[in-house]
């Protein structure tokens, strides 16, 4: 049986999500609202919040010196590549692991998260070397693969999860009316677990965009992605805040719109299959 809850119950738990999400957001909120400080208000002490003087010069500096749409091309190809390529190969691995389940199949799952708890930088000499001898560096075929194989295990054992919510006796009736193997994950799963991959797809795009050791460290001009673009701002001459915050809004406002727009769309595939 449901339990009540009290209206004054409701209201505080309101209250506390509220602030709990604006202390979340407001680094993001004070990088936003420094991009358009001077330099001299943006170090200013105590700090100004909203009483300044609002100004684009930094959006237009950073524009001059740096050719945005250059690196916001190769993080859309590096993010959406890595993350198509993740997919594509994870659904056949999951489905063998939801539907042709093993005594090894939690044993498999656990060691391939096991390898997002090995830092990062333990295999990047070796990485380095392979992409150096196969003509990889600065490439943004390398990062794909690089950050496709970083995230596979995520994608892995999200598409896992939702696809054990899905009746096998669907998969079974698909067989008997003659459908393969190809057609049955093809035409009667993937529909079917639409919700949980696209949630997989958009937090793996997020993850994928977000990547700063990688790209920092295998990338030099030709496939340097945004993260690249916001750390060529970080200059032993000064400290340059105001132009520091002004790259940083650029870099993450395409993807703050694209999680604004999904957010429904990405709650509703974390909760797939909560509810019974």
């Amino acid at each position: 049986m449901a339990r009540s809850v009290t209206t004054n119950r409701k209201h505080a738990n309101t209250v506390l999500a509220w602030g709990v999400g604006l202390l979340i957001f407001f680094p993001i909120l004070w990088t936003i609202l420094t991009s358009f400080k001077t330099e001299a208000q943006a170090i200013a002490s105590p700090p100004v919040f909203l009483n300044f003087d609002w100004t684009l010069e930094n959006y237009a500096i950073v524009q001059e010196r740096s050719d945005y749409m250059r690196f916001l091309w190769n993080s859309v190809i590096i993010a959406g590549g890595s993350t198509l390529l993740g997919v594509i190969i994870a659904v056949p691995a999951a489905w063998s692991m939801a539907f042709v389940p093993s005594k090894r199949t939690k044993d498999i799952l656990l060691w391939m998260l096991s390898t997002k708890m090995l830092p990062a930088v333990g295999v990047l000499y070796p990485i380095y070397l392979i992409f150096i001898r196969l003509g990889l560096l600065d490439s943004r075929v390398g990062l794909v693969i690089v950050i496709m194989l970083i995230n596979l295990p995520i994608i892995v054992w999200m598409l896992y999860t939702y696809f054990r919510e899905i009746p096998g006796e669907i998969l079974e009736a698909a067989r008997m009316d003659g459908a393969t193997l190809r057609e049955e994950i093809l035409y009667v799963l993937t529909p079917m677990a639409i919700p949980g991959i696209a949630s997989t797809i958009l937090l793996n795009i997020i993850l994928a965009w977000n990547e700063a050791f990688w790209t920092l460290n295998l990338t030099a001009a030709r496939a340097a992605p945004l993260t690249a673009f916001i750390a060529s701002y970080s200059s032993p001459e000064g400290l340059f805040y105001a132009k520091l915050s002004a790259a940083s809004t650029m870099a993450i406002a395409p993807i703050l719109i694209l999680g604004w727009f999904s957010q429904k769309q990405l709650v509703r595939g974390l909760t797939f299959g909560a509810v019974k």
